[in-house]
């Protein structure tokens, strides 16, 4: 059983990581498709109690958004993966800038997670953490075995 969260700011690449990585064998959980952090809550709680793998496809810039999905993941026995989406952000506002309608997001929307973006630790109770680069449209994953401020 495995809760992935994602991390990294918008344009990051995270929901195409996602749709190439792991949509035939976890559940996606993002805000976008929810609408509301109500329908999050519910629908995350029937994974963490059926036992899904599942993949929270948002910024989740901070230790303190992160800690509650970690927290509930452990008490149900999940590991708890990070994946850190290690992309500058001018790469980051020109991905976003291609996108259209509601699915981009303002300029100052990206400079407020920028703003507070925390790379992701083994003390937060982290399993695995593995940093993604975008490099040209192409993936480039490594795993990390040692705190990332080191």
């Amino acid at each position: 059983m495995q809760l992935i969260i994602f991390i990294g700011l918008q344009g990051a690449g995270k929901s195409t990581f996602y749709k190439e990585r792991f949509i035939d064998t976890h559940i996606r959980l993002n805000g976008d498709m929810l609408k509301t952090a109500h329908r999050e809550k519910l629908l995350f709680g029937a994974c963490l109690d059926s036992k899904t793998p599942t993949v929270i496809d948002k910024t989740n810039p901070t230790r303190d958004v992160r800690a509650d999905y970690i927290r509930l993941a452990k008490a149900h026995h999940f590991k708890v993966i990070a994946y850190y989406f290690d992309v500058p952000f001018d790469v980051a506002l020109a991905n976003n800038n291609g996108r259209h309608g509601k699915a981009k997001t303002p300029e100052v929307g990206l400079k407020s997670v920028a703003k507070v973006l925390t790379r992701p630790d083994f003390d937060e109770g982290f399993d695995k953490i593995f940093v993604v680069k975008n490099i040209g449209g192409d993936f480039e994953v490594q795993e990390y075995v040692c705190d990332l401020t080191n």
